[in-house]
C-alpha cells in the first residue's frame, strides 16, 4: 500500500514529500522522484527526465507498520515532532531552500556509479581496543586519486556537460559556442580529481593552487593534463585569483567544497556507510570547507536518523566553529596546520548551510593527536594517509576531544578521505608523532670534557636500550665550569616507562640532565 510520508529530518522534506514508500514485513523500497524544475541543476548526464532508483533500509516492519505509520503521521500532522525541537520547528518553511536534500545525492549516486570506486568499510580490532569503541574505516584514500574528492568532481563536470548539451539543443544559431571548460581552486585533493576526471571525460581543466600545495599533488595534477597556476599562501588566496580567471576566460568554477553537485557527490559516502554499516552509532568526519560533512550529514541522517553525526576539524583552522559561533560563514584565524587539506580559512556558505540542520556537534583536534592519528595507522592497519584524513580518528585516541563516555561501546565509522602526503611531510609527521608518543625523546646532559666523557654517556645509554638518532656537543653554552660540556641527545625509546627508566639511570650516574618535551598543541 503506497502513501505519503511525512519528512521528519530538516532538510528531507523536500525529497520525502514527493515520494511514495511501500511498506511490508522485511523492507520499504524509497522511490526517487521525477527530477522537477527546483532541482534541475543536478540532472545528470545520460539521464532521462524520470530517474527512477530504488534503495532498501533494513525494517523490523510487522504487518501492522502500516496502520502504526498511518497514526504517526496523523499526530505529526496536527503538532511537531517532539524529537526534532528547534531544527524543526525553525525550519519547515525553509527546508525547501536547502541546497541539496537526499534526492540529489541518490541521483549522484546513480551518475558517478562505475566511473569513481565503492571504497570499503573495514573493521579494525586494534584501534577499537584502543579507544574502547568499535571502529569502522571508511577507506576513500584508495580511490584512485587519493581522496574522496572524486565523487563530487564527476558529478559536477556530468551536471556541467548536461548543462552544455542542453544549451546547445536549444540555441537557434547554426554555429555553437563550446565552452573553454572548468576552473577550481583547491590545495590538491580536489585539483586531482578534476583533473583526473576531466581527462576521462573530455573536459579541459585549470586549477589554481596555493603555493603551499605539496609537491606530489602538483605533480598529479599536470600529469592527467591540468593547466597548473600557483598563487597564494593559502586557498582563500587561490580562489580569489582563479575567480578572475572565472571572468577573463569564461571558465566555469567549481568549488571544491561549496558547490551542490559537489555536496551530493560527498553525500554518497553516507549512503555507503549505512550499507555497510547498519548498526552505525556514531559517524565522526573530518571538516574543512565543510562540503564532505554536509553531503554525508545529509544522506545518514535520512537514512538513519538516530545516528549522531560528529565533525572533526584542526583547532589551528577552527573555521566550521567560528561559523557556529557567529551564525554564518566568517574569517578565521589561520595557522599552518599538519591537516594542510582542511586548512579552509572560510566555510563554504552552502556547505554551512546544510551542515548546521544535520551535524549535531563539531570538535577541535590537536596536531598532537593528528600526528598520533596518522602514526597508529600506518603502524596498526599499514595506511598512509594525510594529516587531514585522519583527523577523524585523531578526535577519539586517548586524550582526543572525543575521549569520552558517551563514545564508548559505540559503533563509529570514520572516513579517511585522504591519503596524498609528500614523503618529507610524512617524515616530519611521522617524527611528531613518535614524540608525541614519548618514543623520540631530546634531552640535555652535562658531561665531562675529557677523553672518553661522551664515550661513557653512550654507554650508559646503550645499557639501557636507548638507540641514538642524534647527537650534539655543545661547549659554548654552558658556563658553570670550564671542565663539563652540554650534549644534547636525540634517543628513540619503547615508551613513556622507558623514558622515566633512562631518566632515573642517568640521574643515579651523576648527570644533570634536563629532558624536553614536545611543544605541539
Amino acid at each position: 500500500m503506497a502513501r505519503r510520508l511525512v519528512a521528519r529530518r530538516p532538510g528531507a522534506a523536500a525529497f520525502w514529500s514527493t515520494t511514495t514508500r511501500m511498506v511490508s514485513a522485511s523492507a520499504r523500497c524509497v522511490w526517487v522522484p521525477a527530477l522537477s524544475s527546483s532541482s534541475s541543476s543536478t540532472s545528470t548526464v545520460g539521464s532521462t527526465t524520470s530517474l527512477s532508483h530504488c534503495r532498501l533500509a533494513s525494517s523490523s516492519s510487522s504487518s501492522t507498520a502500516s496502520k502504526k505509520d498511518q497514526d504517526d503521521d496523523k499526530k505529526v500532522d496536527k503538532k511537531d515532532n517532539p524529537t526534532t525541537t528547534t531544527a524543526t520547528t525553525s525550519t519547515t518553511s525553509s527546508t525547501l531552500s536547502l541546497p541539496i536534500t537526499f534526492a540529489d545525492i541518490s541521483r549522484a549516486e546513480v551518475t558517478i556509479r562505475g566511473g569513481v570506486k565503492r571504497t570499503t568499510c573495514e573493521y579494525s580490532p586494534f584501534l577499537s581496543d584502543l579507544v574502547g569503541a568499535r571502529i569502522y574505516f571508511k577507506n576513500e584514500f584508495r580511490q584512485f586519486t587519493g581522496s574522496f574528492k572524486e565523487r563530487g568532481a564527476r558529478n559536477a563536470i556530468l551536471q556541467w556537460m548536461r548543462q552544455q548539451q542542453q544549451s546547445q539543443d536549444t540555441t537557434t544559431s547554426t554555429t555553437t559556442k563550446t565552452s573553454p571548460g572548468v576552473i577550481a581552486a583547491s590545495a590538491g585533493n580536489h585539483a586531482q580529481a578534476l583533473a583526473y576526471h576531466g581527462q576521462l571525460l573530455g573536459v579541459a581543466v585549470t586549477v589554481v593552487m596555493p603555493t603551499t600545495a605539496p609537491i606530489a599533488k602538483i605533480d598529479k595534477c599536470r600529469k592527467f593534463g591540468a593547466r597548473v597556476i600557483l598563487h597564494g599562501q593559502h586557498i582563500g588566496e587561490a580562489k580569489e585569483y582563479a575567480e578572475t580567471l572565472v571572468e577573463q576566460e569564461g571558465l566555469n568554477y567549481i568549488n571544491g567544497y561549496d558547490d551542490p553537485a559537489i555536496l551530493a557527490g560527498a553525500g554518497t559516502i553516507g549512503i555507503e556507510m549505512v550499507d555497510d554499516v547498519p548498526n552505525v552509532d556514531v559517524v565522526v568526519v573530518p571538516v574543512g570547507g565543510a562540503g564532505l560533512i554536509a553531503g554525508i550529514s545529509c544522506a545518514v541522517k535520512t537514512l538513519k536518523p538516530e545516528t549522531k553525526v560528529i565533525g572533526v576539524e584542526p583547532a589551528f583552522c577552527a573555521s566550521y566553529t567560528a561559523a557556529l559561533k557567529a551564525g554564518r560563514p566568517v574569517p578565521a584565524p589561520f595557522t599552518p596546520t599538519l591537516a594542510d587539506g582542511l586548512a579552509v580559512p572560510i566555510v563554504g556558505a552552502q556547505a554551512f548551510e546544510v551542515a548546521r540542520h544535520y551535524v549535531d556537534e563539531c570538535v577541535l583536534s590537536s596536531e598532537k593527536c593528528i600526528a598520533l592519528a596518522v602514526l597508529r595507522l600506518l603502524e596498526h592497519e599499514k595506511y598512509v594517509v594525510e594529516g587531514g584524513g585522519a583527523a577523524g580518528l585523531a578526535a577519539l585516541l586517548p586524550g582526543g576531544p572525543l575521549d569520552r563516555p558517551d563514545m564508548k561501546n559505540k559503533t563509529i565509522v570514520i572516513p579517511l578521505c585522504g591519503g596524498n602526503i609528500d614523503t618529507t611531510v610524512l617524515g616530519r609527521v611521522m617524527d611528531r608523532g613518535l614524540a608525541a608518543d614519548e618514543r623520540l625523546v631530546q634531552f640535555h646532559a652535562t658531561v665531562s670534557d675529557r677523553p672518553g666523557g661522551i664515550a661513557k654517556l653512550t654507554t650508559l645509554l646503550s645499557e639501557q636500550g636507548a638507540s641514538i638518532k642524534d647527537i650534539y656537543h655543545e661547549r659554548a653554552w654552558l658556563h658553570s665550569s670550564v671542565n663539563f660540556v652540554k650534549v644534547r641527545c636525540v634517543v628513540e625509546l619503547q615508551g613513556q616507562e622507558h623514558g622515566q627508566r633512562l631518566k632515573r639511570a642517568l640521574e643515579q650516574a651523576g648527570y644533570v640532565t634536563h629532558f624536553e618535551q614536545p611543544t605541539m598543541t
